[in-house]
């Protein structure tokens, strides 16, 4: 013991002298499950709902009250043709539909089965599940209430996207968002902090190149070996687990490469703050925790709290899965995914910028 206590005074003492690892190891970790505990949930709830009623009757009506009764649904469109119904599950801006025929409410007075269809997203098979589930259970009770004084009401249900569940269509593509996520942060998170412990980061300061150039050498390989290794799991995923690319290919390879270039952005963000490969890597750890449990992938973002909600903005991981699942499930193009295109694009011009501002100011 006299000789373990000081090795273990001098490990604890270098391990909480810097005000960034007592941060680390007891800040961030307590202040991440907070942040969890309030975002990460398995009900699914306000299921944004376009409603394509083309009966307009009393009893459809009743319907639809039925499903915003339980705060389940939310109805947050109208569409008027099937075609804009179908652009808006494109788009991503509804999660379902419901449909009723016209002559609804009279086949219901007349003592016949009246109809209904609920139409969900797909991409997403353990919501879509649980989302059908909600509507037929709905329409059951819907059924029920109504006794002697009106036929049955059927519903049939149907997964746009995806129609057999597959959940393999679904996790394998978005396995691959987490891999590029988890093998861009944390391979070039080192990669400032090994020059600084190497000594070659002094050579670097002394030749003619911005810091905007040193940035940009420091990520292109990267990124290209990034290319390489989102290949390699694509072809495993068509290959092996059947999965299907509806969409453009090029536009894919086009939007990752933008997704690359923000992960190692950030990455190299966090390299140039840190004194060591250690600290480094535990920042780069925290990070890449939260960016998967609120992109999306797990559990869905319109269930968080709106705090939460507004937080995933600047998660790449969250623009990158709604690509994902656009190109390969999907099959839509640039039109539909814009909206994440560009505010991916902003994220890696952002994170660019300051790792280039931050290696400078850790050189002064």
């Amino acid at each position: 013991m006299g000789r373990l206590k000081p090795m273990l005074v001098k490990e604890f003492l270098q391990m909480l002298r810097d005000p960034r690892m007592r941060l680390v190891v007891f800040g961030m970790p307590v202040m991440q499950m907070l942040i969890m505990a309030f975002a990460l949930t398995t009900d699914v709830t306000r299921i944004r709902t376009a409603l394509y009623d083309r009966d307009r009757s009393v009893a459809s009506r009743a319907l639809v009250d039925a499903f915003g009764a339980g705060g389940y649904f939310r109805m947050v469109a109208a569409p008027e043709t099937e075609a804009e119904a179908r652009r808006l599950l494109d788009a991503g801006q509804v999660q379902a539909m419901l449909a009723i025929a016209s002559g609804f409410g009279e086949d219901l007075s007349a003592g016949r089965p009246a109809a209904v269809q609920v139409v969900c997203d797909g991409t997403d098979s353990n919501t879509t599940a649980i989302v059908l589930g909600y509507a037929e259970a709905i329409v059951a009770g819907f059924s029920a209430r109504q006794g002697a004084c009106g036929g049955p009401v059927t519903v049939a249900v149907r997964a746009w996207y995806n129609p057999n569940q597959e959940s393999p269509l679904y996790y394998v593509p978005a396995l691959i968002a987490v891999m590029l996520l988890v093998f861009s942060i944390m391979l070039t998170s080192i990669g400032i902090v090994r020059e600084k412990e190497i000594g070659t980061i002094e050579q670097v300061m002394v030749t003619p190149i911005a810091n905007f150039e040193f940035i940009l050498g420091k990520t292109i390989p990267y990124m290209i070996t990034g290319y390489l290794t989102m290949t390699a799991m694509l072809a495993a995923a068509v290959g092996i687990f059947g999965v299907r690319i509806h969409g453009s290919l090029v536009l894919l390879y086009l939007l990752t490469g933008i997704y690359l270039a923000g992960n190692l952005g950030l990455a190299l963000w966090v390299s140039a703050g840190a004194r060591t490969q250690q600290q480094a890597l535990l920042t780069a750890f925290l990070i890449i925790m939260p960016c998967v449990m609120l992109s999306g992938f797990m559990f869905p973002i319109h269930n968080m709290p709106l705090p939460v909600q507004a937080a995933t903005w600047l998660n790449p991981m969250r623009w990158y899965l709604t690509i994902l699942r656009g190109v390969v499930t999907k099959g839509v193009g640039l039109a539909t995914l814009w909206p994440a295109a560009a505010a991916q694009g902003a994220l890696a011009v952002g994170f660019i910028f300051l790792a280039s501002r931050r290696f400078r100011k850790t050189l002064r």
